[in-house]
């Protein structure tokens, strides 16, 4: 049990330094380690697990509206990015360069992607003829690079892996319905696989992405009151379609511009998962996205017939379940507080008195409840368990997040709040980037996180400056 109690130790309390709790779990429960390059990041065999089980269940929700996979260059000519003025523009700080081949140095810059817009408008540009030949519904997995100053692992780092989606349509409307589609599978996946509620609307303005007409987000709340840019999804209008010389014949025989969207979620989501869900002994990974969904461990496992009965019951479960039998000769304390660390979500215990009354134990990682159960009950037990601790999951982050979302009026209510309660501000703005740029600088950091589908009236007039309101705002800081 010395072991137990060491490792626990070593995490950080998480109400003690929110941001060294973060590491010591990324770090502790083997998800990443540093590179030997600055802001990069090796993503180590579970935390890739994680992602793998992300991407496939994004992946089927992406084919399920017909969207389907391609891959485009990592390189992007620089007269090719310079194309579209503002994406540039938005872009130029964090981009990497190439600049030699071998030992030649080359004729034109290529730049390290930090976004494919633009390849794919190249592709499109080949590709669409007439309107038969739309919409364009496509997916992309890979990496991208932005060069960032601060980093921290999943959350900002250098190179990271993401999806993007980018889609060419006939209308307007079949676009703008598009970027709605595609935000709202994001929501779905954020509560149905991460267990994760989030405040979903329109960026601002002054927020939204570099090129785009109009950008959706979906606003997820770290335990601390924190916010995190869960998810975008951009309407591009015919802008793209024009810097790129898009065009295709339509239906009335005339050339016309397609509308365009893109939207993505990266490995960040790692992150979320981390700083909504975890607690001061390591990390509880939601059930649909966990590597091992249940652990089984052996008490007494020298004794005649505990391995064997242990065996048997992973034979039964281990093609419905991911499931981990640890056989290995560490004390069945070390191997708690290892399967704890990792955030499995149901713990199986046999011993041989378990044995002689048909029974195991099942421990939950969320709350630590025990259940006895009959052993020929366990699958069942075992289904319903991890349904449960999803819910329970959920109804926790959500629970989190309306305690930390409050309420301003006035100005002062609103630097009051900002100063001295974590979390998100909901209050009214006049829709002036000016009154955006104040409140961030008053409040080192608060910003505009999105206006929602469904805004509250909560007062006649703008809660920085005074004048009359356009819209309520979801303010908070952000990672």
């Amino acid at each position: 049990m010395a072991n137990q109690k060491k490792m626990v130790e070593a995490i950080t309390s998480r109400d003690e330094d929110f941001a060294k709790w973060y590491t010591d779990i990324v770090k502790k429960a083997e998800l990443v380690d540093y590179s030997g390059v600055k802001g990069c990041m090796v993503i180590r065999p579970y935390g890739y697990a994680i992602w793998e089980n992300m991407q496939k269940d994004m992946d089927e929700r992406f084919k399920k509206t017909g969207h389907e996979n391609v891959y485009m260059p990592m390189f992007i000519p620089e007269s090719l990015l310079q194309k579209e003025k503002d994406h540039v523009e938005g872009f130029a700080p964090e981009v990497a360069w190439v600049t030699q081949g071998g030992n030649e140095k080359l004729t034109e810059r290529l730049c390290v992607r930090p976004t494919s817009e633009t390849l794919f408008c190249e592709h499109y540009a080949k590709i669409i003829n007439s309107y038969r030949d739309l919409p364009k519904l496509y997916n992309q997995w890979c990496s991208v690079v932005r060069w960032e100053k601060t980093t921290r692992p999943f959350l900002r780092t250098s190179e990271f892996l993401w999806q993007e989606g980018h889609t060419m349509h006939e209308t307007e409307k079949e676009a703008r319905e598009e970027t709605l589609r595609m935000l709202k599978v994001y929501e779905d996946f954020y509560k149905e696989t991460l267990a994760i509620p989030a405040v979903v609307g329109r960026k601002t303005e002054k927020e939204k992405f570099a090129g785009a007409e109009e950008t959706y987000t979906i606003e997820p709340m770290m335990h601390n009151g924190v916010a995190l840019q869960g998810g975008t999804s951009h309407y591009f209008g015919d802008g793209f379609a024009k810097s790129f010389d898009i065009k295709f014949t339509g239906r009335d025989n005339t050339l016309q511009y397609p509308h365009q969207t893109s939207w993505g979620t990266s490995t960040r989501m790692i992150g979320a998962i981390i700083m909504v869900h975890g607690d001061d002994d390591g990390l509880v990974l939601p059930p649909k996205i966990s590597p091992i969904q249940v652990v089984i461990v052996p008490i007494a496992q020298h004794k005649e017939g505990v391995l064997d009965k242990a065996r048997e019951l992973y034979n039964r479960i281990a093609d419905t379940y991911r499931t981990k039998l640890d056989d290995s000769d560490n004390s069945p304390g070390w191997k708690f507080s290892q399967y704890e660390m990792k955030g499995v979500p149901v713990r199986v215990e046999l011993g041989p008195k378990d044995i002689e009354k048909g029974q195991c134990v099942i421990v939950r990682r969320d709350n630590r409840e025990k259940i006895v159960v009959a052993l020929e009950n366990l699958e069942e037990t075992i289904a319903k368990t991890l349904q449960d601790i999803h819910d329970a999951m959920y109804d926790r982050a959500l629970q989190n997040l309306k305690e930390k979302t409050f309420v301003a009026t006035t100005h002062e209510e609103f630097l009051d709040i900002a100063k001295n309660k974590p979390g998100f501000i909901k209050a009214m703005w006049c829709g002036e980037t000016a009154c955006e740029e104040k409140l961030k600088e008053e409040t080192g950091g608060v910003k505009s996180r999105c206006i929602p589908f469904v805004e509250e009236h909560l007062a006649d007039t703008c809660v920085c400056c005074g004048k009359p309101a356009k819209h309520m705002v979801y303010w908070g800081k952000q990672y």
